[in-house]
C-alpha cells in the first residue's frame, strides 16, 4: 500500500511537475526587485562606473552641475507627463509651454507687477493650456495626440510672434533668482520635492489611484463612479505646470528667456524618462521616483558620450535603442512577477 502510495505520489510529481517549480525569490533582494525603479537605478549606477572609468572628468564638480541642471528640469516635466501617461493620454505641447510661461512671466514683470505675482500668472496661462488640451480631448473626443500636437504649433506661433523671436532678461531680486534655480544644487532640490510629492500623489491619494484606474480600465472607471474625464482634464492641466515652472526655473537658472529653448527636444527627453523609468505607453502604470532616475539616466548618457566625443546624432540613436530595450525588460520582469517568478 505504501509502494502503491509512493509510486502514485511519483507519478503524479511527474505529470504535473514536468517542469521544476520555479522558486520564488524572498526576502530584501524580491523586494528590491519588485521596484520599478531597481532596473533603472542598477542600470544607472553602472553607466556611472563605465563613464567614469572612459573619462576621469565625468565626476568632476563642473560635469556634474551640468548633468544635475539637464536631469532636473527634464524629471519636473517628466513628473507631470507620467500623470498624462498613466490615464492613457499624452502630451505634446508641454515643451511648448516651457518656452511660453517664462515670456509670460517677463511682460507681467514689465507691466508693473511684482515678480512673485508674475511667476503666478505665467503658471495661470500654463494651466489655461492643459485646460483647453484636456477639454478638447475629453469633451470634443479629439485624440490627446493630435490635440497636443495642434497645440504645439499654436503656442510656438505664439510664442515667436509675442517675443519677435528674440531672447530677453528675466528680472529678480539675487535672492529669488537663488530660490528659483540660479544654480544645480536648487534645481535639482526642486525636481526631488516635485518627485517625492507626486508619487505620493500618485501611490497614496484617491487622485493617484483614480488615475491609476482611468488609464488601466477607463470604463470600468467609470461605471464604478470615477470620473475619468475630470481626471484626465486635472491631469493635463498638471502636466503644463510643471512645464510652465520648469521653464521659470530654467530661465532663471541661464538668465534669459529664449522663445527657441525647450520645444520638442524637452517633451521627447520628458516622456523618454518616464518611459525608461517605467511608465506604460498604454497608461495605467507609472511612477514619478521611476521618471526621476530615467531623467537621470538621460543625463548621465549625455554627459558621458560628450565626454567621449559622441555627436549628438548618435546619442539620440542610443536613446531610442534605450528606450525599447527598457521597455522590454519592464514586460518581461512584469510578466516574471505575475508568474509569481518575483
Amino acid at each position: 500500500m505504501n509502494d502503491q502510495t509512493s509510486a502514485g505520489t511519483a507519478s503524479g510529481q511527474t505529470r504535473t511537475g514536468d517542469k521544476p517549480a520555479r522558486r520564488p525569490l524572498s526576502g530584501a533582494g524580491i523586494f528590491f526587485l519588485r521596484q520599478r525603479e531597481a532596473s533603472i537605478l542598477i542600470a544607472g549606477i553602472l553607466l556611472v562606473i563605465y563613464f567614469q572609468i572612459s573619462s576621469s572628468a565625468f565626476l568632476s564638480g563642473p560635469n556634474l552641475g551640468n548633468l544635475v541642471q539637464y536631469s532636473a528640469t527634464t524629471a519636473i516635466i517628466a513628473a507631470g507627463e507620467v500623470f498624462v501617461l498613466v490615464c492613457g493620454e499624452l502630451d505634446l505641447s508641454v515643451g511648448m509651454v516651457y518656452a511660453l510661461t517664462p515670456f509670460v512671466m517677463f511682460f507681467a514683470v514689465s507691466a508693473g507687477l511684482p515678480v512673485w505675482l508674475a511667476v503666478i500668472l505665467g503658471l495661470l496661462a500654463a494651466a489655461v493650456v492643459g485646460l483647453i488640451n484636456g477639454a478638447v480631448t475629453t469633451l470634443l473626443k479629439v485624440p490627446s495626440f493630435v490635440t497636443t500636437l495642434g497645440m504645439l504649433f499654436l503656442i510656438n506661433g505664439f510664442t515667436l510672434t509675442i517675443s519677435g523671436g528674440f531672447p530677453v532678461q528675466p528680472q529678480a531680486g539675487a535672492v529669488f533668482t537663488g530660490i528659483f534655480g540660479a544654480n544645480a544644487l536648487a534645481l535639482m532640490a526642486w525636481a526631488v520635492v516635485i518627485a517625492l510629492l507626486f508619487q505620493f500623489v500618485l501611490k497614496k491619494t484617491r487622485w493617484g489611484l483614480h488615475t491609476v484606474a482611468t488609464g488601466g480600465n477607463p470604463h470600468g472607471a467609470a461605471e464604478v463612479g470615477i470620473k475619468t474625464k475630470t481626471i484626465k482634464t486635472g491631469n493635463f492641466v498638471l502636466c503644463s505646470v510643471l512645464g510652465g515652472l520648469a521653464g521659470i526655473l530654467d530661465a532663471f537658472r541661464i538668465g534669459s528667456i529664449d522663445p527657441l529653448s525647450g520645444g520638442t527636444e524637452i517633451m521627447f527627453a520628458a516622456i523618454a524618462s518616464a518611459v525608461i523609468g517605467g511608465t506604460l505607453l498604454a497608461g495605467g502604470v507609472g511612477t514619478i521616483l521611476g521618471a526621476l532616475l530615467g531623467a537621470l539616466v538621460l543625463g548621465i548618457l549625455k554627459d558621458g558620450f560628450t565626454l567621449l566625443g559622441v555627436s549628438a546624432y548618435t546619442f539620440d540613436m542610443i536613446l531610442g535603442g534605450a528606450i525599447l530595450v527598457t521597455m522590454v525588460i519592464n514586460v518581461r520582469l512584469t510578466l516574471l512577477k505575475e508568474r509569481g517568478g518575483l
